[in-house]
């Protein structure tokens, strides 16, 4: 009994410490101006020691999954947040850019898929999961959740992420010669927030961790907080501010929670998802542009807004980019809450439709 208690206790300690590292080594990154700054510097951090860990101990690190899906939750929920009662009145003029969004979906999953597992040689889940073009915190759950290696997928998005947000910016630089800024995950209100506002996206985040299990979303801890909370504040019922530090406490406990599972990961393993990344994210911000440059032809909005609303890269940073760029973020967020929400139901039923193949 009191070796159990010692374990409990050493646990405890351990992943403490790892939060404190993670949130240094996060602050670091802010400091750098990362993207998701806690979430890259506390994935970093903790992959990092628990690689260490499993070759020099050959032990695991036990974690809560509970405590991860609870701030999947309140991101879902402040992601919502960042929607108002403009979008029911501008939803009817980009239904051709969202279908546009919808085809481009379906196309990068099946190219994606056959990349990572005829290329990659992943297996079945880990290749359809990896290939999801959106959604870190969905994929690798839903990932997880078939069979596929947590640790890849975890590894792969992140790596898409990261290239994402370093590679659009960039490429703006070459084509105008302007500097794009990202505030490396800040929130997208800098409205003020009370205490209340806390209460209340804790209290969606639960609502919607409830709905979204009784509709039987997948995903449904990060989706239905989404869902509900971009209703609630579409239709004027609430306005929430969201206080930047829960953002930077959620990424910092999340990546905590993806660091661990990196346990037993090689270098090899990471070079090799590093550059399949790389491939995958090119041909995908390709294509985008070419979707782009297709539609902007029958829209009022040019290429390059329209380039953001293709990138396959995170809500909060392409909207920070579009700020950047004097893009209306609400238009940017609508197409990628469509494309992050319309990704998760596609690669569900790609899976599903594969198993039944085999």
């Amino acid at each position: 009994m009191i070796g159990i208690n010692l374990s409990r206790y050493f646990n405890f300690a351990e992943i403490l410490c790892l939060l404190v590292m993670g949130g240094v080594c996060g602050y670091a990154a802010s400091l750098l101006h990362t993207p998701m700054p806690y979430l890259v510097g506390s994935l970093a951090s903790t992959a990092s020691y628990a690689i260490l860990i499993t070759h020099y101990q050959n032990r695991k690190i036990p974690f809560s999954r509970n405590a991860r899906w609870g701030f999947m939750a309140v991101i879902g929920t402040m992601i919502g947040a960042g929607f108002d009662e403009t979008l029911l009145d501008i939803l009817p003029k980009l239904w051709l850019s969202i279908m546009g969004v919808l085809f481009f979906v379906l196309l990068i999953q099946f190219l994606g898929y056959h990349f990572f597992r005829h290329v990659g040689k992943y297996d079945v889940p880990t290749a359809t999961f990896a290939a999801m073009p959106g959604g870190l915190i969905e994929s690798v759950e839903m990932g997880a959740q078939a069979g596929g290696d947590i640790r890849i997928l975890s590894v792969q998005h992140f790596s898409r992420i990261i290239m994402v947000v370093l590679i659009v910016p960039f490429s703006f630089f070459l084509w105008s010669g302007e500097t794009v800024g990202s505030s490396a995950g800040q929130a997208m209100s800098e409205v003020a927030w009370v205490a209340e506002d806390v209460f209340l996206i804790i209290c969606i985040a639960g609502l919607g961790i409830f709905i979204g299990k009784v509709l039987r979303f997948p995903a449904y801890h990060v989706l239905g907080p989404l869902v509900v909370s971009s209703l609630i504040h579409a239709f004027g019922i609430l306005d929430i501010s969201s206080p930047g530090w829960l953002l930077a406490l959620s990424q910092l406990v999340i990546g905590v929670g993806l660091g661990i599972t990196f346990s037993g990961i090689t270098l090899k393993t990471l070079m090799k998802t590093f550059g399949l990344g790389f491939v995958f994210v090119s041909f995908s911000l390709g294509i985008g542009w070419a979707f782009a440059w297709s539609l902007a032809k029958y829209l009022t909005l040019p290429t390059e807004d329209l380039f953001i609303c293709f990138a396959i890269g995170g809500v909060t940073e392409m909207g920070l980019i579009a700020l950047s760029l004097g893009v209306s973020p609400v238009t940017v967020a609508i197409h990628h809450l469509f494309r992050i929400t319309f990704t998760v139901l596609v690669a569900k039923l790609y899976y599903n439709r594969l198993i039944r193949q085999n």
